[in-house]
């Protein structure tokens, strides 16, 4: 069975004050991608008018949400939440849960899904949404660890996991540090003994694939193109910052939707993996 999993940040949830125009645009977009696991960090204002814009983006993609969740962090009225979606005409959901309650920035979902033609659990597999810390490395590498648990063999959890995130981790070190504003540095830095700043700060995404994560990346031999760098011109630095990590899944695919109108939809790209899941 091939599955496509898609994260992406939709930045302000694709709202700007009383326009959706953005919103209708990342639907569109997503529908034409057609996902059967999708998770979107940073729907922001999603929870208004009795959760109105999440069920519009469900029933417009004909997924079904496994959870919602708000930020631990924010400013009130308006909350950033992290989603993650499933189709049902394709997967159960068997089971869930929200973890890391009260320590995530903002929020930690896990998922046990199953192809809706099995009759028994050989071909479960896990699904964690996450959103990290965008402060620092220090705060992300915490987070992170409440993750590598599943890059293995773990008590009552499948073989298989599939990790979507925008973990804020840059995947490279900018061509020039000039280039990213110096009030920024602590954000994507080790920060050294003494204040000053070292190289990227790789730490979160060094611990999942250290503890059995895999990046897609190594197993197609592709390189995937940068999903921010394009949005903001104080940032003009081509990073991937947002992920799609495999725990004994088969990749068939994994690439970045690099296109005029995803760009003007949000300040990050969408990701995409595809993938089979087997016995």
């Amino acid at each position: 069975m091939t599955l496509r999993a898609v994260v992406w940040n939709l930045y302000l949830g694709g709202v700007d004050g009383a326009s959706e125009k953005r919103l209708k645009m990342q639907a569109k977009i997503l529908r034409d991608l057609k996902p059967d696991i999708v998770c979107l960090p940073e729907c922001n204002r999603w929870d208004e008018d009795n959760e109105r814009r999440l069920w519009w983006m469900a029933h417009t993609l004909r997924l079904q949400p496994v959870a919602m969740v708000r930020s631990r962090l924010g400013t009130p009225p308006v909350q950033n939440h992290t989603v993650l979606m499933y189709r049902p005409s394709t997967l159960r959901l068997m089971d869930r849960a929200i973890l890391g309650r009260d320590v995530f920035h903002h929020a930690l979902i896990r998922a046990r899904l199953r192809p809706v033609e099995e009759h028994d659990d050989r071909r479960d597999f896990l699904v964690l949404a996450t959103h990290l810390s965008y402060t620092d490395g220090e705060t992300r590498l915490g987070e992170a660890r409440w993750m590598t648990d599943y890059g293995g063999p773990f008590p009552g959890v499948p073989a298989q996991g599939l990790l979507l995130a925008d973990m804020n981790v840059p995947d490279r070190e900018p061509p020039d540090w000039s280039l990213i504003p110096r009030n920024l540095h602590s954000r994507y830095r080790i920060v050294l003994p003494d204040g000053s700043f070292g190289g990227v700060d790789q730490r979160a995404l060094d611990a999942l694939l250290n503890s059995g994560w895999q990046d897609p990346q190594t197993l197609t031999g592709v390189r995937r193109a940068p999903t921010v760098g394009y949005f903001y011109p104080n940032e003009p630095v081509p990073w991937c910052l947002d992920y799609c990590l495999v725990n004994g899944m088969a990749v068939t695919a994994y690439r970045t939707h690099d296109t005029p109108k995803a760009r003007e939809a949000s300040d990050h790209l969408p990701v995409i993996a595809d993938m089979e899941v087997r016995p």
